[in-house]
């Protein structure tokens, strides 16, 4: 996996897995099976969700954060293995949540891929990437992307995934309002509004030229995320958000997935942190973008 830390000890293993932003998000029609068809530029930041894992002779979840068991990705990734190549083991997972619930940056997705990399090490299955990509799609579509994590181009429904060269860091400020979205509702607001949408074009190759070169201008220009309408027609304190972060000093400023957290893009950490610092009582992080298969692994846990 290519976005988190691992280390053995005694039996145990130790992992923490990064959140990503969406640079551009861009929803292209309803397929038939009934999700979206959707292509979008993905990167992981450095906001870290920590899990640990113990042998067990059952399936165990100790968290903090308050989410039902039945709609715990941890759990249920634990459970897909489980049931898919017959294990005849169990682990206690401990999950420590410092990524926002229902926030728009992939927090449950990067639970769930960092869940299956490690239960493949615990349990000794031997499983590639590759394999663990095809688990992972059956357990959300931004699942995939944490095993090509930094940075990738998703297309289809999140499951087509082609990882990139990443690019210069990019210092940002994540702000999340006090309310929770649902990535369905969102999506079904979407398909209403589809023929509202301005469609252009996203060049994948000068989107990263911008990025590498810092060239804010550009990125500002084609930053996009088509979710935003129906969000911010329902949740005006979203583009509340945006705008306060542009007029404080961010160079840009987009909702990330399908909300609620926004990010702005800055030119330097100190004017980053005296905007995160202005967003209060908002809950809000400064945070880089991971640029190496090494920086989204993290560090290892001590």
């Amino acid at each position: 996996m290519k976005n988190s830390s691992l280390v053995t000890r005694h039996s145990s293993l130790s992992l923490k897995t990064p959140a990503k932003i969406n640079w551009f998000l861009s929803v292209l029609g309803k397929r038939e099976d009934g999700y979206h068809e959707i292509l979008s530029l993905m990167q992981s930041i450095s906001l870290y969700d920590h899990l640990t894992f113990e042998h067990s002779d059952r399936i165990e979840i100790k968290t903090d954060a308050d989410i039902p068991l039945e709609e715990n990705l941890v759990y249920r990734a634990a459970v897909l293995l489980k049931e898919k190549l017959s294990v005849n083991k169990g682990a206690v997972i401990t999950l420590r949540k410092e990524i926002p619930v229902s926030a728009g940056l992939g927090g449950g997705s990067s639970d769930a891929a960092c869940a299956l990399s490690g239960l493949n090490r615990l349990w000794e299955l031997g499983l590639k990437d590759e394999e663990l990509v095809k688990f992972g799609g059956m357990l959300g579509s931004d699942v995939p992307f944490f095993f090509k994590a930094p940075i990738a181009v998703v297309r289809g429904r999140g499951e087509i995934v082609t990882g990139l060269e990443a690019v210069s860091r990019h210092i940002i400020v994540i702000v999340k309002p006090a309310l929770g979205i649902s990535t369905k509702w969102a999506y079904s607001e979407m398909s209403k509004l589809l023929p509202e949408l301005t469609k252009r074009d996203n060049n994948i190759k000068l989107f990263c030229h911008a990025l590498e070169r810092q060239d804010f201008k550009s990125i500002a220009l084609m930053m996009k995320n088509d979710l935003e309408l129906p969000v911010l027609r329902e949740f005006q304190v979203i583009g509340e958000i945006k705008d306060r972060l542009l007029a404080i000093g961010a160079e840009a400023s987009l909702m990330s997935g399908s909300g609620p957290t926004v990010f702005g893009v800055f030119n330097s950490r100190e004017k980053a942190e005296d905007a995160a610092e202005a967003m209060k009582p908002c809950w809000s992080r400064v945070v880089e973008t991971i640029t190496t298969v090494q920086q989204s692994r993290g560090s290892a846990e001590q």
